[in-house]
């Protein structure tokens, strides 16, 4: 990736709430409807803030200037989409049926994601980031939008998609980076950790495996049965992410392996699935249905054959 001219892109491509219009009306909808977005919304924004703060950390870890300041424009994208969710909130909240606020999961995960980030070795931080930007734009965005059926709603949807288009693309770019040689070569020229930091890395790597689950139940997984219902998306998702981690020098990483270790004992072993399913469940954070191995051999040597930009 050419890091100057993805700048370049992300400055471009700056936007502002108030372009929108917001002078139209919400179309008309029922009550279980209008509680389910405004909800969605409200939680959405909170999404969007986490995303910020996860990026605001990225921007910190980052040694390269020209990737500082593009996660700078992402930071200013999160706060325009967490600005634009709760507008969204407040424009279909036409009945005021309840007073909405965020799930309680995603308040209590936020803290440990961001410590996660701060803490964890940055392939492991950036490979759960990977993963949650790819549920957000290819799955929860993208459903929720159709799911309203609404102008208003597309019309913010299809600038906040655009932005999310370039924090994927750059996800990829990282990863790529994170498995590469020199990469590797710099990381063992390092000094060892201190024993305070590890003691960090480990406590914020469990606070954020225990929350997990359920903020991607209650965040992503529960309202996904609702605004697609048939699951194509969610899987979608979860293929893409299986799938990058078969790649030549991702496998390779501890934690690639250890996740990939798991999935392979969940989906290959019948009686481990049986005796310890529920916790490889717990401890990836999702149900059977997206530990299933969603890609064939088929995907698997063409996603080898790609690079990391056009995967």
């Amino acid at each position: 990736m050419d890091l100057a001219r993805m700048l370049d892109k992300c400055e471009r491509e700056q936007w502002n709430v108030g372009e929108l219009d917001w002078s139209r009306r919400p179309r008309e909808m029922s009550r279980d409807d209008e509680i389910a977005i405004v909800q969605y919304f409200t939680d959405m924004a909170g999404i969007e803030r986490l995303a910020g703060a996860l990026f605001a950390q990225q921007r910190k870890n980052a040694e390269d200037p020209t990737l500082q300041r593009i996660f700078e424009s992402f930071v200013k994208d999160e706060v325009r989409h967490a600005h634009a969710a709760q507008m969204l909130a407040d424009f279909y909240d036409v009945h005021h049926y309840q007073i909405y606020r965020p799930n309680p999961a995603l308040t209590r995960f936020t803290p440990h994601f961001v410590n996660a980030v701060r803490y964890l070795s940055p392939e492991i931080a950036n490979a759960y980031i990977t993963g949650g930007e790819l549920v957000l734009d290819v799955a929860l965005l993208r459903s929720i939008n159709d799911y309203v059926g609404d102008e208003m709603s597309a019309q913010a949807m299809d600038l906040i998609n655009r932005d999310e288009s370039r924090h994927i693309a750059v996800d990829f770019h990282m990863v790529e980076y994170y498995a590469s040689e020199e990469y590797h070569a710099r990381a063992a020229r390092r000094p060892r950790v201190g024993l305070a930091r590890r003691v960090k890395g480990a406590w914020a790597l469990a606070g954020l495996i225990y929350h997990a689950a359920p903020f991607f139940r209650g965040v992503f997984f529960e309202p996904m049965t609702r605004v697609d219902p048939s699951g194509r998306r969610i899987k979608e998702a979860f293929k893409r992410m299986q799938i990058l981690g078969t790649k030549s020098g991702v496998r390779e990483h501890p934690f690639s392996r250890f996740m990939i270790g798991l999935q392979d004992l969940y989906n290959d072993n019948p009686v481990a699935r049986l005796l310890f399913g529920r916790l490889i469940q717990r401890l990836v954070g999702i149900d059977d249905s997206l530990l299933i191995r969603l890609y064939d051999e088929r995907d698997r040597q063409r996603a080898e054959r790609m690079s990391f930009d056009e995967l």
